[in-house]
């Protein structure tokens, strides 16, 4: 067994080893290339305070950046009997350079190291998220617009309510993705916050230059009390995990929404053939399956923030190692949630709509508001438009034009596609992500 480099002299026992690892080795390989660039930055700020000498350095930078190159690739490995990717990096150091590769740690705890790594995977994580997000938005920006004139019915109480359209539909939930994105966004902001230097959670007697680090990773500022930059472990993850909930909130909801539509008592859409499963014993069935285990997958994700929530809950401050649980939930949900939105994406864009629905005069009745608002404008009173159109349903006499003419901002006749897609930009600008990008190719040096 590995010597770890917290011990002295007594090996820990082999059971206690294997359960406190837990599955920290598999999970550090998420972080591995972000423990690098971290590294990078805490040498390079040691090395401008006089705790390592220049020609020092430049030989960690090099054999850094080789480790990063594997990690990228895929190909960086935790060996057995190593704790974790920082003990792994740091051996891999030492092999190589010898006693320099020791010096890599100073004014550094592992715990100030674990929660940079978390910041800078999440933030690359965060935007490879809001990436997707803005490529299903598109999508249904565009559904919305090339279907803006297909009525459909609107539902209350799953009961035919009023006259809807594609165009609504799609672009519902375009809007809705807006609103998640400035979730995300806030998430990102208390992300991208440098705690490095906050070591155990006290600080550090040798004089970090913190402001250093945090320019050099590209964060907007660092968490300046070393003790809440601590307390922040458990909390980005949840505060991401609500914004990830929220995403995955719109996207259960369209998914339900595609899997009723395309079932034949609705027949509004229909999934392209290739992307539908059968049964094994009814020769008929195209079933959702993908929008199904979407659902199910988003609904999931949304219990995310709770099952965080739950193991930090109560701790006092100071570091336990019951947050190193949270990893095993937070760090894999990424790509499930990516999953999930290149999937929609992929079959939203290629949904076949029907543009028959109103042929069934089932649907009439949903033009009953309409009915009432035209009486209404012509100079009858309203609760007297009411009566009658109810009189006139219960007598079997209603009629009405299946056509609407919808006006005012945001209704079936005026969409504001043009305006939600501008509420988007925004968005997206607001993250600034191209400064983390910068900070990063930079210590790089690409």
């Amino acid at each position: 067994m590995a010597q770890k480099l917290w011990e002295k002299s007594v090996q820990v026992n082999a059971e206690i080893d294997r359960f406190t690892v837990g599955k920290d080795r598999e999970m550090d390989l998420y972080l591995a290339k972000h423990d690098v660039i971290g590294s990078m930055a805490h040498i390079t700020m040691l090395e401008s305070i006089g705790l390592l000498a220049s020609d020092e350095l430049d030989v960690l930078l090099e054999e850094l950046k080789k480790i990063y190159a594997s990690a990228e690739k895929g190909e960086f490995v935790i060996e057995d009997g190593i704790e974790d990717v920082h003990s792994q990096v740091e051996l891999m150091l030492t092999r190589r350079l010898g006693d320099i590769g020791k010096k890599i740690h100073s004014g550094r705890s592992r715990n100030d190291q674990v929660l940079v790594d978390l910041k800078l995977y999440t933030r690359e994580q965060i935007r490879l998220l809001a990436e997707s997000v803005e490529d299903l938005f598109h999508v249904l920006l565009a559904q919305s617009e090339k279907y803006k004139h297909v009525l459909m019915p609107g539902y209350t109480h799953l009961q035919i309510a009023m006259p809807s359209s594609f165009g609504l539909w799609f672009g519902a939930y375009a809007e809705s993705l807006v609103d998640d994105m400035l979730f995300l966004q806030s998430a990102y902001r208390m992300c991208n916050r440098n705690p490095l230097g906050s070591a155990a959670g006290y600080g550090s007697s040798f004089p970090l230059d913190r402001e250093m680090t945090t320019r050099l990773l590209g964060f907007d500022s660092m968490n300046y009390n070393v003790v809440y930059a601590q307390m922040g472990r458990g909390k980005m993850e949840r505060n991401v995990a609500f914004a990830m909930a929220s995403i995955a909130g719109t996207l259960a909801k369209m998914a339900f929404d595609a899997c009723m539509f395309s079932s034949q008592n609705f027949g509004f859409v229909k999934l392209p053939d290739e992307c539908t499963t059968g049964s094994s014993i009814m020769p008929h069935k195209k079933n959702p399956d993908v929008f199904e285990l979407t659902r199910a997958k988003c609904n999931k994700l949304q219990a995310l923030p709770q099952q965080i929530m739950l193991i930090m809950n109560n701790l006092p401050s100071g570091y336990f190692r019951d947050l190193q649980i949270i990893k095993e939930s937070f760090l894999p949900a990424f790509d499930e949630l990516q999953d999930c939105l290149h999937m929609a994406t992929y079959i939203m864009d290629k949904l076949y709509i029907n543009e028959h629905i109103l042929e069934d005069d089932k649907y009439l009745y949903m033009f009953s508001v309409e009915e009432v608002n035209r009486l209404a404008a012509s100079g009858m009173p309203f609760r007297d438009a009411y009566k009658k159109v109810g009189l006139d349903i219960e007598a079997g006499r209603f009629t009405h034009s299946k056509k609407v003419h919808h006006t005012h901002a945001g209704s079936i006749g005026n969409l504001c596609n043009d305006r939600i897609e501008e509420l988007m930009r925004e968005v997206m600008h607001g993250f600034h992500f191209e400064r983390a990008a910068a900070a990063e190719k930079e210590l790089l040096g690409r």
